[in-house]
């Protein structure tokens, strides 16, 4: 199984050339984060999580020619926006691409990209297999995928678990019982979105109270605000099991 880590940071707070923070102004590579997504490669089958507004930049950057399905974690924009851009893939693979999410997911995307679904198909629109996902089992491509409930603040959003594999984003609880899901992974992807308390993502801290418990032989954080402070001086804080992740890190497993 190859990890390629799309996308490590957020649109909360979105850098810009005014910004005075340490982040903004880094020059160090490993903070020049775009929006959260993975491209995981098993089996044969190659699926994206989530398609962020820079899932185009990050399809060119990577050199990606093969795609077979798009699973979605929830329904926010910064991971729903670049859907578009999947065209490119309907044109060279000749088939509509499969799209996995839960049913509120799906109708948001029918609302955000409704020329999609219209009765009249204009020439070149992009080209979508909705399937609905509830929290069982499921197969996309030669992959199976467990799902894992969070939430969101009172979003629920699904992680996934693939074998020793478990992503999750976007999340400030788990209960005990999906917890159990996750348990025995040998590598954890978990969002921390900065250091101070947030209503809807996990802290710095909180992250790792639970990657503690969980106990996994690696972990890595994501969905990084520029608050958070730069790759460098956080991952002096962190325990030696966890590493900040950044755009373009890959993992074998």
């Amino acid at each position: 199984m190859k990890v390629t880590f799309l996308g490590t940071g957020t649109s909360q707070g979105i850098p810009v050339i005014a910004c005075p923070c340490e982040v903004c102004q880094s020059i160090d590579f490993r903070d020049k984060r775009l929006r959260s997504s993975i491209l995981l490669e098993h089996n044969d089958t190659h699926i994206v999580f989530d398609t962020g507004p820079d899932f185009r930049q990050q399809m060119l950057r990577e050199r990606v020619k093969k795609l077979d399905a798009v699973v979605f974690t929830h329904e926010h924009k910064d991971h729903t926006a670049g859907l578009d851009d999947i065209r490119a893939f309907n044109f060279f693979q000749k088939e509509a691409m499969p799209i996995f999410g839960r049913s509120n997911v799906l109708e948001a995307l029918k609302k955000e990209f409704a020329y999609v679904f219209a009765d009249y198909k204009y020439p070149g629109i992009p080209q979508l297999d909705l399937i609905e996902l509830t929290n069982t089992p499921f197969k996309a491509g030669n992959i199976d995928l467990i799902p894992i409930d969070v939430m969101h603040y009172k979003l629920p959003v699904f992680g996934f678990r693939i074998e020793d594999f478990t992503y999750i984003t976007d999340a400030n609880y788990i209960s005990e019982k999906e917890l159990e899901k996750i348990k025995g992974s040998k590598v954890i992807v978990l969002n921390a979105l900065q250091k101070e308390d947030h209503v809807s993502h996990y802290n710095l801290q909180q992250a790792i109270d639970v990657l503690t418990a969980l106990q996994p032989d690696k972990a890595y954080l994501i969905h990084l605000g520029h608050r958070m402070g730069t790759h460098a001086e956080v991952s002096k804080e962190l325990p030696d099991f966890i590493e900040i992740a950044y755009d373009g890190l890959q993992l074998t497993l």
